[in-house]
């Protein structure tokens, strides 16, 4: 506006002519011709009234057009990025849609753009698209959360597990006594429960609990941690390092988390984890149901129209966890666990054995076959043997004496 009303001064307060006033002003002589035109037309004489501010000139000088016929119907901007979520759908198979109800409506270009000016008002979280039922992100929180020893009155700190879903943003979290690995299964396990149903794709966190190596193409998963993702049908790929886009999703689970869950519960004194989780549980309940600020609805609402259809089916049988080792079978055939000897078949003697110990079990392994299933011995110094595991005949007594077995030991019983 400040050129415009130089134009003026120059043109009408100077009686320069229009080509010198397009020179001093840097114009064009057709864009300084057409603004003369137009004040003649508009009725703007000189010197400018002084109540006429910029907004009041531009609107004289450059009225808005009205546009000939019935203006295109616009997208439901929301609705799209609802279905977006859905396995395979596409902006051009949103246009398609939209021009068979409105074949008068906005070209594709146009469809798309609206669409994608509309995204960036969006927070990064919400702005990234996800196929409905198809990752689930999980981390601990930084933050930690006290409990009190009700006997010795120490405080230790409790982790708190996080896990939200795609789609959706349904978040789930849950007080685990520490990162190891047998809490950080079992609140996976729990996180699918709660859900109702597993994902195709785990996203964890570079965390040493599940990921004992990390690399951008070949990250070395634990053991435990890939078998519990296989018995529910899931694939478990991490976030890459220094890519924050891959895990935006948790991170921002893990800063609600912190600010309406853990902040809230600052000042109430707990006494272990379930009673923690329990509080957490009850406040989950509000944080899904508390409406979003840029999109109708509430994580809970969106999840049971997107992510929850898409979830595979719950296994029949929950997974027990099993940690898993490799170690060398002794001379006598067994191997050394937790203060305890547990026989493999005598020919294993010097090999590699690989163990899976849960609860009940210990289960032995040479090149990913079973060869060997004990009852597990909490109490030490309880060695088990199977008796078909033995040395009973001359020629393999005399296999033990090649190999310099003491037979003492090659009969241990199994108790």
């Amino acid at each position: 506006m400040r050129k415009i009303r130089e134009a003026f001064r120059l043109r009408f307060g100077h009686g320069l002519s229009i080509r010198e006033t397009a020179r001093s002003l840097s114009m064009s002589h057709s864009t300084a011709r057409e603004l003369f035109s137009r004040a003649n037309s508009a009725g703007i004489g000189w010197p400018l009234d002084h109540g006429l501010d910029d907004a009041a000139l531009e609107a004289a000088l450059y009225p808005p057009v009205e546009s000939a016929g019935t203006p295109r119907p616009e997208p439901d901007l929301e609705w799209i990025h609802r279905e977006l979520k859905r396995k395979g759908v596409t902006l051009q198979l949103l246009w398609l849609e939209y021009k068979r109800q409105y074949p008068d409506g906005l070209q594709l270009t146009q469809f798309c753009e609206r669409y994608r000016r509309w995204r960036r008002g969006l927070d990064l979280a919400l702005r990234q698209s996800y196929v409905s039922g198809e990752k689930l992100f999980v981390d601990f929180a930084g933050q930690t959360m006290p409990i009190i020893d009700a006997q010795t009155g120490e405080v230790r700190q409790s982790q708190i597990f996080v896990a939200v879903l795609g789609a959706s943003n349904y978040t789930y979290a849950e007080a685990c006594r520490s990162q190891e690995i047998e809490n950080w299964v079992g609140a996976n396990i729990r996180a699918f429960e709660y859900f109702g149903g597993t994902p195709q794709i785990i996203v964890p966190d570079n965390l040493k609990s599940g990921i004992r190596q990390a690399d951008r193409y070949e990250p070395d998963i634990n053991p435990t941690y890939r078998e519990m993702a296989a018995h529910y049908g899931a694939v478990i790929i991490p976030a890459r390092r220094r890519k924050p886009r891959d895990k935006a999703k948790v991170e921002s689970g893990v800063r609600v988390v912190e600010s309406w869950i853990l902040a809230a519960l600052r000042n109430r004194r707990f006494f272990s984890e379930a009673e923690l989780s329990k509080a957490i549980s009850t406040a989950l309940k509000e944080l899904n149901s508390q409406p979003f600020q840029k999109l109708p609805g509430c994580r809970r609402s969106l999840f049971e129209s997107t992510d929850k259809p898409a979830l595979k089916q719950l296994p029949a049988e929950r997974y027990e966890v099993g940690l898993w080792a490799r170690q060398l079978a002794d001379q006598s055939y067994h191997v050394f666990i937790e203060g305890n000897y547990y026989s493999v078949p005598y020919t294993l003697a010097g090999k590699e054995i690989e163990i899976r110990l849960t609860a009940g079990t210990v289960e032995l392994f040479r090149h990913g076959r079973r060869v060997a299933s004990h009852v597990r011995k909490y109490a030490a110094h309880q060695p088990v043997t199977n008796p078909a595991h033995r040395v009973f005949d001359n020629a393999n007594v005399g296999h033990c004496a090649h190999a310099n077995v003491d037979h003492q030991r090659c009969g241990l019983t199994s108790k």
